[in-house]
């Protein structure tokens, strides 16, 4: 203490000191203070038009209804485990360990698309498979798949604006026809992808369907260039179409029981098939497919081996975050990807908060699920 007096000339130069020490203090609370408002201007706070992950998380809600606990998309789900093999051929096209040969740890959710929980199997809806692999150096790779190989919109706020125009409307609790109308003209790429669900095959089980990555990635780190890919899941079993005459009459969680039934009996496998972009081809755009022509190559096998509910299982808290992905994996230009990624962490923290329910295939209240 007499040192510093000494060298600031007695109290005079402590007054000093302590001065200056106050307007560093009001400098850096200016600066943090900055840093503060900017988060806030990104994360939507202080503009209210902006689309921010909020925005797209109350659009799901207001949807399906809030359904506390629940994922707000994808809500109706079963647990599974098993193990990825990797086959050594995807070692050429990128550098994540997931890819050498051998076997990685695998958690992953069977769902069907929609935010209500109890929903019956029984009607028109996606059918889904996610994954979390655990990577022997501490990595995890997350991956959310459909089986329909394109998305119904392209961008963040195309999403926003066709979960408002499909939401049922106070007065007849179905939406309104004429702007959801208004929305399919303004965009032919989800009327299309609408009509593709209407009308191509539903899979009969889990097991026999097909599952694709529908956003692009980038593999690097492989013996050659980086490449622009997606990837699916190509099931042993042979797909089996539904009779969509006899939906209404199926059980309400037949797809679910089925899944059930078949782990009882043995493992499921499925085949990972990665393809492989042409020049031209779109990165950025999910709505749109490559061509059939283009080249895959088969990394692996996905082997299912045991399924339990959601409340006894691994995946009820995991986000399936499609930018969870280990090196040698990166993102597209997609715009999708970040949104996805930002909207499941809401979801998460809205859950984390909520008293835990019962799943569909432990309790299924009366009345809820008769809505299609």
């Amino acid at each position: 203490m007499s040192g510093h007096l000494r060298s600031h000339g007695g109290l005079r130069g402590l007054l000093r000191a302590r001065a200056g020490d106050v307007a560093r203090a009001l400098l850096i609370g200016a600066i943090l203070a900055a840093l503060a408002a900017a988060f806030a201007f990104v994360a939507g706070v202080l503009d209210p038009a902006r689309l921010t992950p909020r925005k797209l998380v109350n659009a799901l809600e207001g949807h399906d209804g809030l359904h506390p606990s629940f994922r707000r998309a994808h809500a109706k789900g079963l647990c599974f485990t098993g193990r990825f093999e990797g086959n050594g051929e995807g070692a050429r096209l990128s550098g994540a360990s997931v890819f050498a040969q051998g076997g990685v740890p695998v958690i992953g959710r069977f769902s069907t698309g929609g935010g209500m929980p109890y929903a019956p199997d029984g009607r028109v809806a996606l059918r889904s498979m996610a994954l979390s692999f655990s990577l022997p150096n501490g990595e995890q790779w997350r991956t959310a798949m459909n089986h329909i190989p394109v998305f119904p919109v392209a961008t963040p706020a195309a999403f926003l604006d066709f979960q408002l125009a499909t939401s049922p409307v106070a007065a007849t609790g179905k939406p309104d026809a004429a702007r959801v109308e208004g929305f399919l003209s303004a965009h032919p790429e989800t009327r299309a992808f609408m009509a593709r669900l209407r009308d191509s095959d539903l899979p009969s089980s889990f097991a026999n369907g097909t599952y694709h990555s529908v956003n692009a990635f980038r593999f690097t780190g492989g013996a050659g260039p980086a490449r622009d890919v997606r990837w699916s899941m190509v099931p042993e079993a042979p797909l089996e179409a539904l009779d969509r005459r006899a939906l209404a009459s199926m059980p309400p969680s037949f797809l679910f029981e089925d899944a059930i039934a078949r782990l009882a009996r043995g493992p499921l496998r499925w085949r990972m098939k990665v393809t492989l972009a042409a020049p031209g081809d779109p990165t950025g755009d999910a709505t749109r497919e490559w061509p059939h022509d283009r080249e895959q190559v088969e990394v692996g096998a996905l082997v299912v081996e045991r399924a339990a509910t959601e409340e006894a299982g691994p995946c009820r808290d995991i986000t399936f975050d499609p930018l969870i992905l280990p090196a040698g994996i990166e993102p597209s230009d997609d715009p999708l990807l970040s949104a996805r990624s930002a909207a499941y962490a809401v979801s998460l923290a809205r859950r984390a908060g909520e008293k835990p329910e019962p799943s569909a295939l432990s309790r299924r209240p009366a009345g809820e699920g008769a809505r299609r």
